[in-house]
């Protein structure tokens, strides 16, 4: 399922226009976006939680060229699912 397609469901589901289901996705996506980069965490209870974690620098390798490379430190966004959506995959 893309953007579109979820639009198009939520839309359906409540009755709602696509512009309208459109605005709360996008809304939805830019408050877990701004809470993940204050460190702060999402959790929609059931679904899962959204966290930050942080990556240390580290030494890599090219595959191609054998070549080390130094990998800079980032922070990586993670996923937790929630135990009714595992419930739900694993039913």
């Amino acid at each position: 399922m893309n953007k579109a397609m979820l639009i198009d469901k939520i839309a359906n589901d409540a009755g709602i226009t696509k512009s309208a289901a459109a605005t709360a996705v996008e809304s939805m996506i830019d408050g877990v976006t701004r809470s993940l980069k204050k460190n702060q965490r999402v959790t929609l209870v059931g679904f899962g939680t959204f966290g930050v974690s942080k990556r240390k620098a580290r030494t890599g390798r090219n595959p191609q060229t054998g070549e080390t490379i130094k990998i800079k430190a980032k922070k990586a966004v993670r996923f937790k699912p929630g135990k009714q959506l595992e419930k739900a995959l694993n039913k």
